[in-house]
């Protein structure tokens, strides 16, 4: 185990809310087996900023969408908490993401004849205690757009409206999948604000994979992955604001 991780796994064992333990991945592609992950060993902690760094084929999405019950490992088991989601059933992994995880992805899957404001209550409507829409909006600096449509958002408020239905439900964790791969570098810093201030105000547990190596100074801890393993883990001790990131 990488000292980094030891370090992070003996000051803050009592926080982490997943371990995940020997996970592999296997996909079979006609009579060809993909190996995407390769025994995945991994805490992630109670309201850290997490980067998932690595290039494509690393296996970051595979892992990414283990951690949010939308598919499951080959071998390993994965913990959320107490609750083993290798284990669970498939209504028992629909109520976890749908009371538990939120999502944001690359594309924002916003409904077009919606308004920010509806495309947001819609997940409200679901969940258990969820903020009132127009505040999750105004925590994401659209509060002057609540009435507008996707058509009339700009890519990266897009974006926003998709964080701000993601968190809407108040959930535990928050799962990113290349939520600036679309934006440029200046609407992807104000996206990454929001993500920010959203782990920071809310303590919601963010995990963000990115390939871009600039976005990895923000994080509390980058996540190196390669061929389906953790290369390594780093900690941040001097975390860098989103509007000081270049790439």
């Amino acid at each position: 185990m990488p000292a980094e991780q030891q370090s992070s796994r003996t000051t803050r064992e009592a926080e982490a809310v997943f371990r995940v333990q020997g996970v592999t991945k296997v996909y079979q592609m006609g009579e060809v087996q993909v190996h995407a992950l390769r025994g995945i060993d991994l805490d992630l902690y109670r309201g850290e900023f997490a980067v998932m760094l690595g290039a494509s084929g690393s296996g970051k999405s595979t892992l990414l969408n283990i951690l949010g019950g939308l598919d499951t490992p080959t071998d390993g088991q994965v913990l959320y908490g107490e609750q083993d989601l290798t284990r669970a059933t498939e209504s028992e992994l629909t109520r976890y993401r749908r009371y538990h995880v939120g999502f944001v992805f690359q594309f924002y899957n916003l409904i077009p004849s919606l308004t920010a404001l509806e495309n947001v209550a819609v997940v409200t409507e679901i969940a258990r205690q969820p903020m009132p829409p127009d505040e999750a909006l105004r925590l994401v600096g659209l509060g002057d757009r609540l009435d507008h449509f996707p058509a009339q958002l700009s890519g990266g408020e897009q974006q926003r409206v998709a964080i701000a239905r993601a968190i809407a439900k108040r959930p535990d964790v928050l799962l990113c999948d290349e939520p600036t791969g679309a934006l440029d570098s200046q609407t992807g810093i104000v996206v990454l604000e929001a993500l920010q201030r959203v782990n920071e105000e809310l303590g919601t547990t963010t995990a963000v994979i990115t390939h871009n190596a600039g976005i990895a100074e923000m994080a509390d801890r980058v996540i190196h992955l390669a061929d389906g393993r953790i290369d390594r883990i780093a900690i941040n001790a001097n975390k860098i604001a989103p509007a000081g990131l270049s790439w």
